[in-house]
């Protein structure tokens, strides 16, 4: 069978029984907005047509039905919540590991956390309270003058440049700003 849910072998030897799936009518979606192309076509972009719901599902359904299948056997179960655990833990321990130095740390930690609220109740409350915190947070800025916005760009930005320097300075042993001051002083 080429296609998901094409037919299912029955009790018969040699039939195939056709699977049919009824698509309510709030989730049946019109030929233009799932074909991207419009009336060039040349079809009736108003039709509705039902669409096999393989394809009408989200990603984010999806993955939750695979997931409530796995969950549904208790040895997948526990094998999914180790996985997660462990993919959890390594992508945690790495955005630890990065957040001294320039780059992405901190969203790699909430990657992490991402990952754990798959299967963890905590996680996903922690997720959900760092999410509404960095919202208001960006709320607030954006809220603010302009004058304002620039102080606060300017304070991340040098708080970046401090991290910089002390990263390069501890890990290499190289210091920046003298390296920069012997450079202009010599040319």
């Amino acid at each position: 069978m080429n296609g998901a849910g094409a037919g299912v072998r029955s009790g018969v030897p040699g039939t195939v029984e056709e699977r049919r799936y009824d698509v309510p009518d709030d989730e049946r979606v019109t030929r233009g907005e799932w074909s991207g192309s419009g009336p060039e076509t040349g079809t009736d972009v108003d039709a509705e047509e039902p669409l096999d719901p393989f394809v009408l599902e989200t990603r984010r359904q999806r993955v939750r039905t695979t997931l409530e299948i796995i969950r549904a056997n208790p040895t997948g179960r526990i094998a999914l919540k180790v996985f997660v655990a462990v993919a959890g833990a390594i992508v945690v321990t790495l955005g630890l590991a990065l957040i001294p130095l320039p780059g992405p740390g901190w969203l790699i930690v909430i990657g992490g956390l991402g990952i754990w609220a798959v299967e963890f109740h905590w996680a996903k409350r922690l997720l959900n309270f760092t999410r509404r915190h960095v919202q208001g947070w960006a709320r607030w800025v954006r809220d603010q003058s302009l004058l304002v916005r620039l102080v606060i760009g300017s304070v991340g930005l040098v708080f970046v440049a401090l991290v910089v320097w002390l990263s390069v300075r501890a890990s290499f042993g190289i210091d920046l700003i003298a390296q920069a001051m012997h450079y202009i002083a010599t040319h």
